[in-house]
């Protein structure tokens, strides 16, 4: 882990609000609809103004911390909102201080192993710690970078 300033993005997606403890329900969990929704080819070949071919997974409105429940949005990043097509939403991840982590290997393993990481950070009272705002998850054909607001 490492501490690296991360630039402002806005992304363009589909979203859903849930909590770690549904994800671990596979019968009340909405991740995997989500991603199975936003890795369907050309999902966001419609999107104007897109940066890359890169999914953006952004984590925000946190009710507290990972306990609670917080909005997940996956989708594509983009230049500037364009006209929302429907069933969309758009949101803007602020630039500020983040955690950096890379997950790499056979995914989701990784991605979720990376995952654990922080959340040992954050229940041993690493420093610096989570402020639980918006976090964001960039995935390319290497894998998975974790940036987790500090």
């Amino acid at each position: 882990m490492e501490v690296t300033e991360r630039a402002e993005l806005i992304v363009v997606g589909f979203a859903v609000r849930t909590t770690n403890v549904e994800e671990k329900d596979p019968a009340r969990a909405k991740l995997p609809a989500l991603w199975q929704r936003a890795g369907a080819p050309g999902a966001f070949a419609h999107v104007p103004n897109r940066l890359d071919e890169n999914l953006y997974a952004v984590l925000t409105d946190y009710e507290s911390d990972h306990n609670g429940a917080f909005t997940q949005i996956v989708g594509t990043g983009v230049r500037t909102v364009p006209r929302l097509p429907e069933g969309m939403v758009a949101v803007r991840v602020p630039a500020g201080q983040a955690l950096r982590l890379e997950a790499r290997g056979t995914m989701p393993q990784a991605l979720m192993e990376a995952w654990q990481q922080l959340v040992n950070h954050t229940e041993s009272g690493g420093t610096p710690s989570r402020v639980f705002t918006t976090d964001l998850e960039v995935h390319h054909p290497g894998g998975v970078d974790l940036y987790v607001a500090v």
